[in-house]
C-alpha cells in the first residue's frame, strides 16, 4: 500500500517560527498570563468569566427547562470499583494535595473546566505536578469510571496532546499530563459524588449516584487527530464520528440534505452574530455554555429511514462510548426513546474532503462534531485533522444536576443542593 502523507504534516510551523519560540521557556501559568493579553483570547476569557458568574440553569432549546426526563433508578454502574479507586486515591495523596483536590458536591468549580491549552482556572491538582504514585491513583480512578473503549479514547486525547507538544517543541505547555483533576463530594456506594478532569482537548465531568452515572458535559478533541511517529504511531481519533456522520449525511435524499444544511460555508456570511466564535467556532455547547439556549435546527429524525436512524444511534454511541456497560445501555435506550424528537443539522459541504460540522440534538442528548482551523497548525480555515467534539445532557442533567436534585428531594427533603 502506498504511503499517504497525513494532512497535518503540510500544516506544521517551522520550529523557529515566532508562533512557537516565544513560549518555549514558559511554565503553564506564565504561558496563560501571556496568552490572555492577546486580543482574541482576552475577549474570550472575559466572556467566559461573565458566563461562569451566572447561576447554573441548564441548556434548553427554547429557554424553558423540560421536566420529568430523568429519574433515579438502577442502571448497573460499577460503583464499588469506583469507590475503591477513589478511596485509594485519597489514601495516597499528600495533605496539601488533598486540600486542593476536594470540593463539595454542589461546588461551583464543577463548571470551571475549559479546553484550551492555556490554563484558565488552576483548580484542583495538576497531573504533571504530581509524583508517579498519586498520579497513577488518579488515572486508576478515571480508568475505573470509564469503559475500556472510553478510557482508550481519553488516553488518546492525552497522547495526541503530547504529540502536538513534541511537534511544536512546546512540551512545557502541551504534554500527556497537562490536565487538572478535582473530586466532588465523598465517594459513596449510594450518595452523590464525582470528579472532573480538564485540559487541552479533554474535559470530563463524571457524576456518580448509587448505580447511576452521568458523564456530561464532555469535550474531546485533537490537533492533529492522528499520530504517525513514535511509540503511539497509528493512533487515530474520531473516525466513527467523522466517517459515519458523513455517510449518514450523504445517504439522505437531496431535498433532506438541503434542509439539514443550515449553513453551506463553515464561516458563512449568513450566520447571525455569535453563531461563530474564535474559541468554539461552530460548536454551541462548549466550556461555560451551561445555560445556553440552543434551538433545534435542520431536520427531524422522524424523516429518516430505519437504516439512517440506526446510523444516527451508532454515531451517538461513538460519542458516549466512555460510559460503562450498564449506564451506556441506559443512556442509549433513553436516546432511542426520543428519536422522534431528535434533530440533525449540518454546516459545510459533504464531499469526501470537505470539512464540516454537525449536531444531533434531542431533549436528553446533544452531540457536536466540528472540524477546526489551526491553533498550533498553520491552517487558517477548518481542516479534517483538527477535530472538536462535545456532549451535553440538556434540560438539567449536565453534571448530574437533575439526579442530584431528585436525591435531595427523596433523601434530604427541604435541603437545597444549590445552583452552582
Amino acid at each position: 500500500m502506498q504511503y499517504k502523507r497525513p494532512q497535518f504534516r503540510d500544516l506544521l510551523y517551522p520550529v523557529d517560527s515566532p508562533r512557537l519560540t516565544p513560549f518555549r521557556h514558559l511554565d503553564p501559568h506564565a504561558f496563560a498570563q501571556e496568552v490572555i493579553k492577546e486580543p482574541i483570547p482576552a475577549a474570550l476569557v472575559a466572556d467566559w468569566r461573565k458566563l461562569y458568574a451566572e447561576p447554573h440553569s441548564c441548556i434548553t432549546c427554547d429557554g424553558h427547562k423540560e421536566t420529568g426526563l430523568y429519574e433515579i433508578k438502577n442502571e448497573g454502574a460499577p460503583t464499588a470499583q469506583l469507590v475503591d479507586a477513589a478511596r485509594n486515591m485519597l489514601n495516597v495523596l499528600g495533605a496539601d494535595e488533598l486540600d486542593k483536590v476536594r470540593y463539595p458536591i454542589d461546588a461551583k468549580e464543577w463548571r470551571s473546566w475549559s479546553n484550551p491549552e492555556f490554563l484558565l482556572n488552576p483548580n484542583g491538582v495538576r497531573l504533571e505536578d504530581l509524583a508517579p504514585v498519586p498520579r497513577l491513583a488518579i488515572m486508576n480512578l478515571i480508568k475505573a469510571s470509564l469503559s475500556a473503549k472510553g478510557f482508550e479514547k481519553a488516553r488518546g486525547c492525552m497522547k495526541t496532546n503530547a504529540f502536538l507538544g513534541q511537534l511544536c517543541q512546546l512540551e512545557n505547555i502541551m504534554n500527556e499530563w497537562s490536565y487538572n483533576f478535582l473530586l466532588f463530594g465523598e465517594p459513596s456506594m449510594d450518595g452523590p459524588w464525582g470528579w472532573n478532569l480538564y485540559g487541552h482537548h479533554l474535559c470530563l465531568n463524571v457524576f456518580v449516584q448509587g448505580s447511576q452515572m452521568v458523564i456530561s458535559p464532555t469535550f474531546m478533541g485533537a490537533e492533529p487527530n492522528e499520530i504517525d511517529d513514535g511509540p503511539n504511531k497509528g493512533l487515530k481519533l474520531f473516525d466513527t464520528e467523522q466517517d459515519v456522520g458523513l455517510a449518514l449525511m450523504r445517504s439522505l435524499p437531496e431535498a433532506l440534505r438541503e434542509r439539514a444544511t443550515v449553513f453551506k460555508q463553515m464561516k458563512d456570511p449568513a450566520m447571525p452574530e455569535g453563531r461563530w466564535n474564535p474559541g468554539d467556532e461552530r460548536a454551541l455547547g462548549g466550556a461555560f455554555q451551561d445555560n445556553r439556549i440552543i434551538p433545534y435546527e435542520g431536520i427531524s429524525v422522524k424523516e429518516f429511514s430505519s437504516l439512517q436512524k440506526r446510523q444516527l444511534l451508532e454515531i451517538v454511541e461513538a460519542f458516549v462510548c466512555y460510559l460503562p456497560e450498564g449506564p451506556l445501555r441506559a443512556k442509549m435506550d433513553h436516546v432511542e426513546s426520543m428519536l422522534d424528537r431528535t434533530w440533525w443539522s449540518w454546516i459545510g459541504g459533504h464531499g469526501e474532503d470537505d470539512p464540516f460540522y454537525y449536531r444531533i440534538q434531542s431533549p436528553v442528548v446533544m452531540t457536536e462534531f466540528d472540524h477546526h482551523a489551526g491553533i498550533w497548525l498553520a491552517n487558517d480555515t477548518p481542516a479534517k485533522c483538527h477535530i472538536h467534539t462535545v456532549v451535553r445532557t440538556p434540560n438539567g442533567n449536565d453534571y448530574g444536576k437533575d439526579l442530584l436534585r431528585l436525591h435531595y428531594e427523596q433523601v434530604h427533603p427541604g435541603k437545597n443542593p444549590g445552583t452552582a
